[in-house]
């Protein structure tokens, strides 16, 4: 049964409870007013993460976007990104937290990212642990990843909060 399959079946859980908890806690909750992301090089975000790379309407700095409007496109956008995600995972015995935690982590780097990653390719390949502990570790187990933003002046530089992101993903994953 291929994973789109299992998520038909009811397998597995689009927009999970446990999902859309888990966003809330990285990208913010009550997130109303459309705000420049100054990790994403000023990107106008608003409610869950949402930005006009994902939304179906515009995302304008400044505009207020009701509750019933952020849950309605949220919505939308999570399932959208996981359809997308299980094209790209070829190992049907990963669960609900593994696909929520690879989830999460397109919903913040983009999926086309999070499908080429080494952690989907391990997790595809039956290394399920290795591939969990890939969303935040490079393969010496030491160095962070996913963890870097690059400034204006082309250097990289470490973002606590954002490998802290990626460890809260890997122990999701690891449930």
């Amino acid at each position: 049964m291929s994973l789109r399959n299992k998520i038909v079946a009811g397998v597995l859980v689009l927009c999970s409870g446990t999902l859309t908890a888990f966003l809330g806690d990285w990208e913010g909750n009550g997130q109303n007013v459309v705000y420049a992301d100054k990790l994403a090089g000023g990107l106008p975000t608003v409610c869950k993460g949402i930005t006009r790379h994902t939304s179906p309407d515009p995302v304008v700095v400044g505009d207020y976007w009701s509750d019933a409007r952020c849950a309605e496109v949220e919505v939308l956008v999570i399932a959208k990104g996981q359809l997308s995600l299980a094209d790209c995972m070829t190992n049907q015995a990963i669960g609900q937290n593994t696909f929520d935690a690879l989830s999460s982590h397109g919903h913040n780097f983009g999926v086309p990212t999070t499908c080429s990653s080494r952690a989907v390719g391990l997790i595809n390949a039956g290394h399920i642990t290795e591939g969990c502990k890939a969303l935040a570790w490079a393969p010496d187990g030491k160095t962070p990843v996913w963890a870097y933003v690059t400034g204006a002046d082309g250097r990289k530089t470490f973002v606590r909060g954002l490998h802290n992101r990626r460890l809260a993903e890997m122990e999701l994953c690891l449930k």
